[in-house]
């Protein structure tokens, strides 16, 4: 589950609020250990991931860098090369 959540500082353009929740929720789902959680706990789980969205864009709004932007598509072509080579793919 983890492996779907992507760095989402210091790209052109900007991580949109979107892609901060899609991370959130992978977390709590990593950390909780549901993927969907019961009735019972869905409260909680709904909770959390709004708590870490909010974390997370408090984060990357108070990052700073002086390296320019990473370009999305050029970092997905670089991992897709880098699967390529370590899978075999085409």
């Amino acid at each position: 589950m983890c492996r779907n959540i992507r760095t989402l500082f210091n790209y052109n353009p900007p991580s949109t609020a979107a892609d901060i929740e899609a991370a959130a929720l992978q977390y709590v789902r990593k950390v909780s250990g549901y993927r969907k959680p019961s009735a019972a706990n869905e409260a909680a789980f709904q909770q959390a991931v709004a708590d870490i969205t909010r974390a997370t864009a408090i984060l990357l709004n108070s990052l700073e860098t002086s390296a320019p932007p990473r370009d999305r598509q050029a970092e997905i072509a670089k991992a897709r090369a880098r699967n390529a080579k370590r899978f075999g793919g085409a």
